[in-house]
């Protein structure tokens, strides 16, 4: 299993780190040796960050080998695909064929204990959240042909242009990859063998698939089926990739732990989470536990398990992880 390290860009906003600490810490963690892969959150007006394209430029100059991506790009239905692939493009080209973008379908309209302000974020862009699922497929469609044709054409629901290009061509052949993040399990049991959309629209568009607050059971489960759906419409599925975020906070108190890991997911999320969320995506604790917790999902043949610590205190906190529970996994 790969180890791929989430910086909390969008902790930039309300004082949980740094413009410069996040570029320490992405250069600490490819000198580290022990991550592969480096990812950063992204939101635009929502939940206002760092933004994704911009900071990942940035890192493309300051890491050499680390594949570099977001999770997830949530503003994706949000943003014009020309544009964005004339943006990811540049990315690629940057970071020497790094690049891998992972797309959902953002938040829709507040309820609940979810915050955030998607519904003056879409009345601000112009666009109808109930189109979020049709823009994101169109979209993906959209990168694939400007990037594998020179001049491209396409004519769909959201987007239509005629022989226009994007100049220069990505690194990666034939195109940079895209993943889907989703969670499928919310949508139907991923056991009884019925192939719900999300499972559906990452196993026909996808090369790789993300997911976050998943046990180890709903983790397998749904990749089964996604191996089984990808399959099914003639993918390569040994070519398709697996991921999962999940949350550390290290400390050997672990109520010390697990109350700032709450505090610092609310903060995060604009939400109020209950115990039991906190407590699916978020490791509390010492590292012998927390390698444990991540060692569940090795099990289940997750192939990158991207970390990020619920903390304040990043450095402290990727400088144990380094010397006490790497070693462990």
């Amino acid at each position: 299993m790969k180890l791929g390290l989430l910086l909390p860009n969008q902790g930039v906003v309300f004082g949980a780190t740094t413009v410069p600490e996040l570029l320490e810490l992405a250069e600490h963690a490819e000198g580290s040796g022990v991550f592969e892969s480096l990812w950063v959150g992204d939101n635009l007006l929502a939940k206002p960050r760092l933004e994704s394209v911009t900071l990942l430029s940035a890192l493309a100059v300051r890491t050499k080998n680390m594949r570099l991506g977001t999770a997830c790009m949530a503003s994706f239905p949000l943003r014009d695909p020309i544009v964005l692939a004339a943006q990811w493009g540049a990315l690629d080209c940057l970071s020497e064929g790094r690049a891998v973008l992972t797309a959902c379908i953002g938040g829709g309209p507040a309820k609940g204990n979810i915050a955030g302000a998607f519904d003056s974020e879409y009345d601000a862009m112009k666009i109808d959240p109930r189109d979020r699922i049709g823009r994101l497929e169109e979209g993906i469609q959209v990168l694939r042909v400007l990037w594998q044709n020179d001049p491209a054409t396409f004519h769909g629901k959201f987007f239509s242009f005629d022989g226009i290009a994007v100049r220069p061509p990505p690194v990666q052949k034939p195109c940079p990859p895209i993943w889907i993040a989703n969670n499928p399990w919310v949508f139907g049991d991923t056991k009884s063998g019925m192939v719900n959309r999300q499972v559906d629209r990452v196993a026909r568009l996808a090369d790789g698939w993300m997911t976050v607050g998943a046990t180890p059971e709903q983790f397998d489960g749904a990749w089964r089926q996604i191996q089984d759906a990808a399959a099914g419409h003639g993918r390569d599925v040994q070519a398709m990739e697996n991921s999962i975020y999940f949350n550390l906070n290290l400390n050997d108190d672990k109520a010390a732990a697990y109350t700032e890991s709450k505090k610092f997911l609310d903060e995060y999320y604009s939400s109020d989470w209950p115990e039991w969320k906190v407590n699916v995506w978020t490791a509390c604790g010492s590292p012998e536990y927390c390698a444990e917790r991540i060692r569940e999902y090795q099990a289940v043949n997750a192939q990158t398990m991207i970390i990020r610590f619920a903390s304040y205190d990043q450095k402290p906190q990727l400088e144990r992880f380094l010397k006490e529970v790497a070693p462990l996994i």
